[in-house]
Parts: structure tokens; C-alpha cells; sequence
């Protein structure tokens, strides 16, 4: 039996770290902030290629997408794989994803982030410890406003519910604040 480690979580109502995590034309990006005429960022954290509910859930994603942007939310979705990784999980996928994907997500960054990190069971699965499933929704001031941290691959949030919080939480006559971020004790 091990010895369970212990996260440093993000709470809502905190700063959403400077994430830098490069692209496969090499390019980097810091995902704290979103691109275009979005004005809040959407940040996916899968497992992997290895993970066939990843590629379930990105597939999951793409169509949902027009649904994020019409609301003014940029998404990107990152793993800890490698670049030649992520080119082989692109041709895993069941269509071009409409939003980008980053690669070489750090141990490092997956502690900053809260994550909670596994140990792939073989060399089969994967070469790399590797995040378990997050999504960070950060607001137009850079404060995380929606976390959903797992500890596996079968607790996410369902996409479509999540579109649609979002629209509420975004209408101005909702004044619907962040939820989870008064300090408890």
C-alpha cells in the first residue's frame, strides 16, 4: 500500500497560473489567456493517448465548441504526452479538433495546477507520469471561476451541461457569482 501524496489545489476565486505549453508548429502559448474576441479561457487537462475516454471526450468537445465561443470562451485542452505522441492521438481522434491541443504539459506544472498525477501501470500504457483529468474555466480577470479536478478518467464534467452554466454564469443579469470561494474555518 502506498502512502497517498498530498495536491496543493486551486480554489475558485484564486489566480490562474501563467501555464506556457508549446503547440506542434512549436509554438508556445500561455493558456491563462484566451485568443481572439474571447474574453475567458477554457482549459481542458487530459490524461493522454493512452486514454480512450480522452479521446471520447475531445471527440465530445469539437461540436460542442461554436457553443463555448458564442458565449466568449476560448478552449484549449493539454496533456503531459509527448509531441510525436500527440500526432498520433490527432489521427486517434474522430475529427480535426476545432480548438487547439498542447503537448508536454510538466510534472512541475501539474502540481501547480492541483492534478493529481499517476504512474502509467506499464510501458504499454504510456512512458510518462501523467495528469488526471481538470478543467479550469478562468474569467475575464484571470480568476479561476469553474475547477473540476479528478482522480480518474471517469469523472468529468459533462460538456453540454457545462456550455450551458457557463451561458448562465455569463449573463449579466444572473450576477451569479464564484461558487466555492469563501475560505472555509
Amino acid at each position: 500500500m502506498t502512502t497517498p501524496s498530498h495536491t496543493q489545489k486551486l480554489h475558485p476565486g484564486a489566480a490562474f497560473p501563467s501555464l506556457e505549453v508549446p503547440s506542434l508548429d512549436g509554438s508556445v502559448r500561455d493558456l491563462c489567456k484566451p485568443q481572439g474576441d474571447a474574453d475567458w479561457m477554457m482549459v481542458v487537462v487530459y490524461r493522454g493517448r493512452h486514454c480512450p475516454m480522452c479521446t471520447r471526450y475531445l471527440d465530445m468537445l469539437t461540436p460542442l465548441l461554436p457553443q463555448f465561443t458564442a458565449i466568449g470562451v476560448d478552449v484549449a485542452a493539454v496533456s503531459g504526452d509527448s509531441a510525436a505522441q500527440l500526432e498520433r492521438h490527432l489521427g486517434q481522434l474522430g475529427a480535426e479538433p476545432s480548438f487547439p491541443i498542447f503537448h508536454s504539459l510538466s510534472v512541475t506544472q501539474m502540481q501547480q495546477l492541483g492534478l493529481y498525477i499517476s504512474d502509467p501501470r506499464s510501458p504499454e500504457e504510456t512512458d510518462h507520469p501523467f495528469a488526471e483529468p481538470g478543467v479550469f474555466v478562468i474569467n475575464e480577470h484571470g480568476t479561476l471561476q469553474v475547477v473540476d479536478i479528478s482522480n480518474n478518467p471517469f469523472v468529468r464534467p459533462e460538456l453540454d451541461t457545462l456550455a450551458r452554466g457557463l451561458k448562465w454564469i455569463r449573463n449579466p443579469d444572473n450576477d451569479y457569482p464564484i461558487r466555492g470561494a469563501r475560505p472555509y474555518g
